[in-house]
């Protein structure tokens, strides 16, 4: 539950590097990396609501933990993937339906943040968000 609430963006760490190894054009990257994203948690047990907010896009994911769900990345890269809890950790791995290739991510509380990592072809990226 401690996920529970509204994330707003506040930096990122190699993104726009990450953004390159997932093979996104450059114009995009930039705009990513400027995203204003926002994302609203609720968690009720082992089922999760999360509403992403961007100057790019605004969408509405539901997800349970452990059960394989389709999601479009906002370039549209479309993946397959579950969410896991483990620990105080949620834990994804998500396989691109282009090209097969893992994108592992993370989101957990830090202090006051929550911290998202990807990792994709060996480049990892964080991006930090406060609560607001």
């Amino acid at each position: 539950m401690a996920f529970n609430g509204t994330w707003k963006i506040d930096r990122n760490e190699n993104y726009e590097k990450f953004m390159e190894a997932m093979g996104i054009g450059m114009m995009k990257r930039k705009l990513g990396a400027h995203d204003n994203l926002k994302i609203t948690i609720q968690q009720n047990g082992d089922k999760f609501n999360v509403k992403e907010h961007s100057n790019f896009r605004n969408i509405e994911i539901e997800f349970t933990l452990g059960v394989s769900f389709d999601y479009s990345l906002a370039d549209g890269t479309e993946l397959s993937g579950a969410w896991t809890l483990e620990g105080n950790k949620l834990v994804a791995t998500f396989t691109r339906k282009d090209n097969g290739k893992v994108l592992k991510a993370t989101r957990e509380i830090v202090g006051d943040e929550l911290v998202q990592t990807y990792v994709y072809e060996g480049v990892e990226s964080k991006r930090f968000f406060k609560r607001g």
